[in-house]
């Protein structure tokens, strides 16, 4: 809020409506409600949230977080109009005048993002966590000076693509993989979309000759995820595309609404009302959750038919015999799976309500209890159902969420167990899907909803990604940048949906993976090389001092909450786990971590 100078106006920034409301203080109404999108027509992701007047109180400056600037508005209330955008940092969240220097103040929560730093000790900064926050210092700029900012800003809101994605669709187009607009044919009827959790590109395929990885931060090699390595071998390895988000919080906001709202961007100092990842009985919280909607609320909206196997689920699990004690472990739930002896119950309630009608309710999302390939096969079992009818849904999303991993928790997967029941999971669904009547006319896609328990050397935002078709480029490296919006778009895309927002409507769409001669020859999953049920031991039984440490203090992480363990102390635990305890943990990979 900001009070005029006069004390006649209160100006309220509302975040969520990409607005500002004018508030008379003498008869306490609200007399206008200024826009902060550069045309009425634009898509929603503004966000302004913080704002001050200058001196004579003609002018307000308010801070549109989500497009690093500062809207430049000629206040009279009524007829307030909106002049220009001042570039600044990432997502500036407070702004002050300096009178007596005429100087604006903003602060940049984000700041440059994350890259080379210089203190403690001269190292680079891939980590996702290490964005630097700065204070950008802002002479106020006459009418020539705004109108140079402005275009510098819409630049960089890529405002040429923002205005393309609002074409209608023009006739006669031939079906394409990705429509160039929304409306245009596509030759595919059908998006499978995966989402994964926490990894980096290095960690799992950094040892792909043909990409752009380091194999010395490869912890989850072939050895460990030969399906992800035979996909990415089969059809396209991207070897540069990312993440928008760091943690699960954001991260299952990004890659289901391309979109994190201020609420969200201001939480990262210690998330004390929520932590809103979508998968916890604690963490429902809409005011973290886009005003434009999620993916599927898109596709509702538009008629288009939906299945969520997990996505935005919270799990229930437990015996079958209510009496039965104490509640079932991994290996309880896998050998029951494994022998179908019936004795545990899996399922789920959403933490969305307006999903319960599209929800798998017998298979479950988060919980590194229940292995992946029990939620496989749920998918499975009823994408069979579906060839049995000739019907299958126009998207289908999928939760697959442990190559997540547990440490070294005794009883608990090993990392590398972990992460080759998510590799094996992921592999039996494309499988699956290449096997169906439905393979001729189905795109899947899968990516990290973040990069948070991993280390890269290009970025830490880098992450894996596929893109599986039959019109998918056999064989090849792809290389342009990509991101989750962008695989947002490319699904909106192929089933008609126009943008949800500024950040999917700018986005780049992943053309470049197809090919426009299809290749029908399915996908063969391979099967697991280390074993699934292969447990971490107690520390009793750990001879190496380091590792029977890390075994320990695992035994004591809360593991069973999503992303409760500090970031950092994870990492060690998993890159020892498997390089072992004499290979030199990469410093740069992480902050130091008062929690460690």
């Amino acid at each position: 809020m900001a009070l005029s100078p006069d004390g006649g106006y209160l100006t309220v920034a509302n975040a969520a409506g990409d607005s500002v409301s004018v508030i008379d203080t003498r008869t306490d109404s609200v007399v206008e409600t200024i826009s902060l999108r550069w045309q009425p027509k634009d898509y929603f992701g503004a966000s302004p949230n913080a704002l001050a007047f200058n001196a004579s109180g003609k002018t307000l400056y308010v801070c549109n977080g989500t497009q690093n600037a500062i809207a430049v508005v000629a206040f009279r209330p009524g007829e307030s109009k909106l002049l220009g955008l001042i570039p600044v940092g990432w997502f500036p969240g407070a702004v002050v005048y300096d009178a007596p220097r005429a100087t604006l103040h903003v602060a940049n929560i984000k700041g440059i993002g994350s890259g080379w730093r210089t203190w403690p000790e001269d190292v680079p900064g891939y980590n996702s966590h290490q964005y630097f926050g700065t204070l950008s210092l802002v002479p106020e700029p006459d009418t020539e000076e705004l109108s140079k900012h402005t275009k510098t800003v819409l630049s960089n809101c890529r405002r040429e693509m923002l205005e393309a994605a609002q074409l209608p669709p023009r006739p006669n187009q031939p079906p394409r993989p990705v429509p160039e607009r929304v409306g245009e044919p596509s030759v595919f009827k059908h998006v499978v979309y995966i989402i994964k959790e926490n990894r980096t590109y290095d960690q799992v395929l950094g040892d792909m000759k043909q990409g752009n990885g380091d194999p010395a931060l490869c912890v989850f090699g072939e050895e460990v995820t030969p399906n992800q390595h035979k996909i990415a071998s089969e059809f396209v390895l991207l070897d540069n595309t990312y993440c928008s988000g760091i943690l699960s919080a954001d991260g299952h906001q990004w890659s289901t609404s391309a979109f994190a709202t201020d609420y969200m961007e201001k939480s990262f100092a210690g998330f004390p009302r929520s932590y809103p990842d979508g998968m916890d009985e604690d963490d429902v919280d809409a005011l973290a959750y886009s005003p434009s909607g999620f993916i599927w609320d898109n596709a509702i909206e538009h008629g288009k038919t939906l299945r969520n196997y997990g996505e935005f689920a919270i799990g229930v699990t437990g015996w079958k015999d209510p009496t039965r004690q104490p509640p079932p472990t991994f290996m309880d739930f896998y050998n029951d799976f494994i022998k179908q002896t019936g004795l545990t119950v899996i399922g789920s309630r959403p933490a969305i309500e307006s999903l319960r009608p599209y929800m798998k309710m017998d298979t479950i999302g988060g919980g590194m209890d229940v292995p992946d390939i029990f939620r496989a096969a749920q998918f499975i079992k009823e994408l069979k159902e579906f060839e049995r009818k000739g019907e299958l849904p126009d998207l289908s999303i999928i939760c697959l969420p442990n190559d997540h991993g547990s440490g070294t928790k005794p009883g608990m997967p090993t990392p590398a167990a972990h992460v080759a029941d998510n590799d094996l999971a992921f592999g039996q669904i494309v499988e699956a899907i290449s096997r169906s009547r439905f393979w001729k006319e189905t795109c899947i896609f899968a990516i990290e909803d973040d990069p948070q328990d991993g280390w890269d050397h290009v970025s830490g935002y880098r992450t894996t990604a596929f893109v599986i078709s039959p019109y998918t480029k056999r064989k090849s490296v792809i290389s342009i940048q990509y991101n989750q919006p962008g695989m947002l778009r490319t699904i909106e895309l192929i089933l008609g949906l126009p943008p949800m927002n500024q950040m999917d409507a700018v986005a780049t769409p992943m053309v470049g993976c197809f090919m426009d001669n299809p290749d029908f020859t399915p996908y063969v999953a391979v099967p697991n090389r280390i074993p699934l049920d292969q447990l971490n031991p107690e520390p009793e039984a750990i001879s190496d001092p380091l590792l029977r440490h890390f075994a320990e203090v695992s035994r004591t992480l809360p593991l069973d909450l999503i992303d409760r363990c500090p970031e950092g102390l994870l990492n060690r635990i998993i890159w020892h786990a498997q390089k072992g305890s004499q290979a030199p943990y990469p410093k740069w990979a992480t902050l130091p971590d008062s929690e460690d």
